[in-house]
């Protein structure tokens, strides 16, 4: 099963991914593939919480912050992964620190073009993205980028998804599909 969970910042989209990506697994292997790449204290301290909050839950850490495909050779395929966040993996592929951080807006076609294709290789997938395309304020260029990247890589993603979820302060509307809890 693919499920695609978006929500904005501290809406409780985690918590519910790590909840679905559990019931995926049915008591098998289960893998939380981390896409950030800390830059400040405030990135330190939220990995550090997500840490925490599953400690316990049996979950196998892999880093991954750039090519998604590339932690397949290390994992069961017919796991449960929880993919935590899109929207980091996309950050760390358009603004790469070895080009000083330079915008490179054909990275994200191939974000897209990856995850989609992790989603239809592995055997259950549960993908975490923000909401941060559906505020009304204008930013500057390159980050309107960015949201309209994250956006266009999102609707793909809720395409392929078999379940799709928004959360919003603690609760959660399916759009599409089911949830297995």
């Amino acid at each position: 099963m693919r499920i695609f969970v978006s929500g904005g910042a501290k809406s409780g989209k985690s918590a519910l991914a790590q909840a679905l990506t559990l019931a995926l697994a049915k008591g098998g292997k289960r893998y939380y593939l981390a896409t950030m790449i800390p830059t400040d204290r405030e990135d330190c301290e939220r990995i550090r919480r997500h840490i925490a909050d599953r400690a316990g839950m049996g979950f196998e850490t892999i880093e991954c912050e750039h090519s998604i495909m590339s932690c397949l050779s290390a994992v069961d395929e017919q796991g449960a992964f929880l993919v935590d966040s899109v929207t980091a993996l996309l950050q760390n592929a358009i603004f790469p620190r070895e080009k000083h951080y330079r915008m490179d807006l054909p990275a994200a076609r191939r974000c897209a073009d990856e995850l989609v294709t992790f989603a239809q290789r592995v055997h259950n997938v549960v993908f975490v993205s923000d909401d941060i395309y559906s505020e009304p304020a204008r930013y500057d260029e390159a980050t309107e980028e960015y949201r309209q990247c994250l956006a266009d890589i999102d609707r793909r993603l809720a395409r392929v998804c078999d379940t799709v979820i928004e959360v919003f302060a603690g609760q959660y509307t399916i759009h599409k599909g089911s949830v297995p809890l």
